[in-house]
């Protein structure tokens, strides 16, 4: 797997290396971090991994939206002149305004060996044929996966600007063994097969690559989409447009993602204090990028709720952090409800495993200081009975009344990128 790592000191003595290479650079060159660092001594020579945790402080994504209105259009977290960037993606602007980011030649090419790496890990050969139901719009997720998969020599087919049911025509027309989409959009083309008398039993598709959200690694999400799709295997992964791929589920070991660390320095942080947690405690993802020195982020907080695995669990062979459970959530998207944690996961899981749920909706609101919740929901068969059912699912595993709407077919909004179907409404009096 990956460079073949022995053992942890293998590993630590590689990011060390890379880590004081990276340090040298941006303090050389990148004037965000040449301001940000400019009290800090000695950050070239390193002495270990804990002397650059002990030392080197947090990046934020409000300091660099911060940088990015400040310097438009790009920022100035860039260690090379700008004639030598060849590659531009936008962030999503999920929690914010969306960013540009910069990739020279060099940079993009080590975000296309993660990708190549992930597809190693997925048992994707030259011999598959791929489809990639994306808009290719900005980000950065849609075109490294594409241009990996030509790396490897997949047949690779676009759907960008295509209707979902003409994307699944291509897919049976071209003998696609291999689909890369979000989770919702795994299971939306499956609606709208049904609705289109398209026949997934019909398709080669044999594995689903899933990424954007936490369903490829949620068990009743990924039973729904390989019901769906005939028995396919779902295969989840992450990353984001500001570091590139980092993450790939164990194909022996569903809902465990293995972080790629020849490419990443990782982290896992209390959310409030910023302190370590220990492994099988939850908390927040910091990656430090080791090999994207054209844009780098060191000690950047993604907002990202994981959990590690102990070591003395990984599969056999892994020495690289393990991420239990996937992603867990995002640490802006958790809401306390009469004093319950309550994460889009873990709502999800619930209404997948209800059944019969074929959209939903929650919406969030704060009452007298009090947050509450109430979930819509598009049901087939017997609507009345899965809202029930739901409810009474939601009561028994949350311990709270979550009140359930059934709404009229095809009224609920449906998605191909990253879902958005929580709504967080102003506080009402």
């Amino acid at each position: 797997m990956g460079q073949g790592f022995e053992n942890r000191a293998e590993v630590e003595a590689h990011q060390l290396a890379r880590l004081r290479g990276l340090m040298s650079s941006v303090i050389s060159t990148n004037p965000f971090y040449q301001k940000k660092f400019d009290a800090i001594s000695g950050l070239t020579k390193l002495y270990g991994l804990q002397d650059f945790r002990s030392r080197v402080p947090f990046t934020t994504k409000g300091e660099l939206s911060a940088d990015h209105m400040a310097n438009p259009p790009y920022g100035s977290n860039l260690t090379f002149p700008l004639s030598q960037y060849t590659r531009c993606h936008q962030t999503s602007g999920s929690s914010g305004q969306p960013m540009r980011w910069l990739d020279t030649n060099e940079s993009w090419s080590t975000l296309l060996d993660n990708w190549t790496e992930i597809y190693s890990a997925a048992r994707v050969t030259a011999s598959d044929h791929m489809f990639f139901a994306f808009s290719f719009g900005p980000f950065l997720g849609f075109w490294s996966a594409f241009e990996a998969a030509l790396r490897v020599g997949c047949l690779c087919v676009p759907g960008g600007g295509m209707s979902s049911a003409t994307r699944l025509r291509a897919l049976l027309a071209n003998q696609t063994t291999v689909l890369c989409c979000t989770p919702t959009y795994a299971l939306r083309l499956a609606e709208v097969a049904r609705a289109e008398g398209i026949s997934l039993g019909d398709s080669k598709v044999r594995l689903i690559i899933v990424a954007g959200e936490p369903g490829g690694s949620i068990p009743a999400t990924r039973e729904a989409i390989s019901s769906a799709w005939h028995g396919a295997r779902v295969f989840d992964h992450h990353g984001m447009t500001e570091v590139g791929p980092v993450s790939h589920e164990l194909l022996d070991r569903p809902g465990i993602l293995r972080v790629l660390e020849t490419a990443y320095l990782p982290e896992i942080v209390d959310h409030e204090s910023g302190e370590p947690v220990p492994a099988g405690q939850t908390g927040e993802l910091v990656l430090t990028t080791l090999n994207r020195v054209a844009s780098p982020l060191i000690r950047y907080r993604t907002g990202d709720l994981v959990k590690a695995l102990p070591s003395d669990k990984n599969p056999p062979g892994v020495v690289e952090l393990c991420l239990d459970g996937a992603i867990l959530g995002r640490a802006d998207d958790m809401v306390l409800v009469r004093g319950v944690n309550v994460y889009p996961g873990a709502v999800e899981q619930i209404i997948q495993e209800c059944g019969g749920v074929i959209e939903y909706q929650v919406r969030a609101w704060e009452q007298r200081a009090l947050t509450e919740i109430e979930i819509t929901i598009e049901a087939a068969g017997d609507t009345e009975g899965v809202r029930n059912r739901l409810e009474q699912l939601l009561q028994q595993r949350l311990t709270l009344r979550v009140p359930v709407k059934v709404a009229a077919d095809g009224s609920l909004p449906r998605f191909e990128m990253k879902a958005r179907r929580w709504i967080k409404e102003p506080p009402k009096a």
